[in-house]
């Protein structure tokens, strides 16, 4: 998470005023080698993604312009691409506004992971080469270490870390590139299961008991049993955000729900 907050995210949420935010809540881009489109891009993505910018905030050209110091061609493009992610929504007479996101949402793009994740976890299984699966088992002890810390913030970045290692195993560009677009409109809902207030302790016991299962069946070249620990890991980690949202929407699941 590049350094974000994430359990201030949470709280920020709920004092925020959905319409604004402070001047101060985006960086003036500095002139680097990358591209100034893909810096802005990062940006605006990861302070959707950490709070900092909240669910109906409207995002005014404008004062993008004046805060960030590019282009309004610069803007748009960024603007374009978040849209395309499901990050934010071009509303009537209104313009770009960082997208709310439903419950009913939340639970389809967990089932989409699901499968998606399960098919690299066997494909990981099948070709993964030896230093590939050692790749793996190294960047799973770092998620042990985060948990074991307890900081929300390590605990996505290592877990981040050993996804990537899972899906370059997989050798497929389309299913990375797949997973890749998932994941950045899952983050919101992955960031408040780690730093919701009422998270049980069990849930990342669990997680690491599964992920340890699939790590086992990759050793042993048992694609279909890494694929279905993988499976069962995220279809807990759906019912959980699930019980979370209830507890903070108990009157409609299908009421905008607090994104992740």
């Amino acid at each position: 998470m590049n350094g974000l907050p994430i359990v201030p995210y949470y709280e920020n949420m709920r004092q925020s005023s959905p319409s604004s935010f402070s001047i101060a809540s985006l960086a003036t881009i500095p002139k680097s080698a990358a591209p100034l489109r893909r810096q802005v891009l990062l940006e605006l993505r990861q302070s959707i993604i950490s709070g900092r910018l909240n669910p109906g905030n409207r995002l005014v050209e404008r004062e993008l312009i004046a805060m960030m110091g590019v282009s309004r061609t610069v803007i748009r493009e960024a603007l374009r691409q978040l849209e395309s992610e499901g990050l934010v929504a071009i509303i009537p007479n209104k313009g770009p506004v960082v997208r709310k996101l439903t419950l009913e949402e939340a639970q389809d793009l967990y089932a989409i992971r699901s499968v998606l994740e399960g098919l690299a976890a066997r494909l990981f299984t099948e070709h993964a080469d030896h230093a590939q699966v050692e790749e793996l088992d190294r960047a799973l002890q770092g998620v042990a270490d985060a948990y074991e810390m307890g900081d929300p913030e390590r605990i996505l970045e290592t877990k981040n870390a050993f996804y990537d290692v899972l899906f370059a195993g997989a050798r497929s560009q389309t299913l990375s590139s797949m997973i890749a677009m998932l994941h950045g409109r899952i983050r919101r809902w992955r960031a408040i299961g780690l730093s919701h207030p009422q998270r049980t302790k069990q849930r990342q016991q669990e997680s690491m008991r599964n992920l340890r299962v699939m790590m086992k069946a990759v050793r042993a070249r048992d694609a279909r049993a890494a694929e279905q620990a993988i499976r069962d890991d995220v279809q807990r980690a759906a019912a959980e955000v699930n019980r979370l949202l209830a507890k903070d929407h108990p009157a409609s699941s299908g009421a905008p729900a607090t994104p992740q």
